[in-house]
């Protein structure tokens, strides 16, 4: 078994936060759904934690596409005061709203469970404390998991700074190996003749 390298996880996964993020946008927020899918068993098989399934998931589109596709069918019109010409859109808007909410809601279950797999990963595999923003987590939940997957090469780093250990310089095989002495000859002393 080969030992496990810090890229390791970000290599497999191979994503840049800016595309996830700029994907979004482009598919009305329904990529990050596609990656999760694509991507929840390489960072359970790699972190070594099950802390997930694809049940939740499902439940996360679910919830998505029926936010959706009610505001779409059932589109609140007003009249000229602003009032709703109908009472049946308004319930459908609400309950729109909260299926949304409900995505959002399972978004953050799942990050903070891939936080705290993400650290014990860190701690467990490579011996450092991979810190992680509470805030940014509920926030920006996936985007968030996804840019520290892609920072914790540096973070390791980082660390090995801090703590005194450092970090060899890639393709310096020198750094690697403890350095040599040089070897000298001591002279001998004169042999008398007997």
């Amino acid at each position: 078994m080969t030992e496990p390298s810090i890229t390791s996880l970000k290599n497999k996964l191979n994503t840049s936060t800016w595309h996830l993020a700029l994907l979004c946008i482009a598919t009305y927020g329904i990529y990050p759904l596609m990656w999760l899918y694509k991507h929840q068993d390489t960072i359970m098989a790699e972190t070594g934690q099950r802390f997930s399934s694809r049940v939740l998931l499902i439940w996360m589109a679910v919830c998505l596409g029926l936010s959706y596709m009610i505001r779409l069918s059932f589109p609140v019109q007003v009249d000229e005061y602003g009032y709703s010409m109908s009472q049946a859109a308004e319930v459908m808007t609400i309950i729109g709203m909260l299926l949304m909410v409900a995505f959002g809601v399972l978004t953050v279950v799942w990050s903070f469970k891939a936080r705290t797999a993400l650290q014990q990963y860190a701690l467990t595999q490579f011996r450092f404390d991979l810190k992680m923003n509470v805030a940014w987590t509920f926030l920006f939940n996936i985007y968030y998991i996804n840019y520290c997957i892609n920072a914790m090469p540096e973070a390791m780093a980082k660390h090995q700074i801090i703590h005194g250990k450092p970090q060899p310089v890639s393709g310096d095989t020198q750094a690697t190996q403890p350095p040599q002495l040089p070897q000298t000859s001591q002279p001998q002393p004169p042999q008398l003749p007997k």
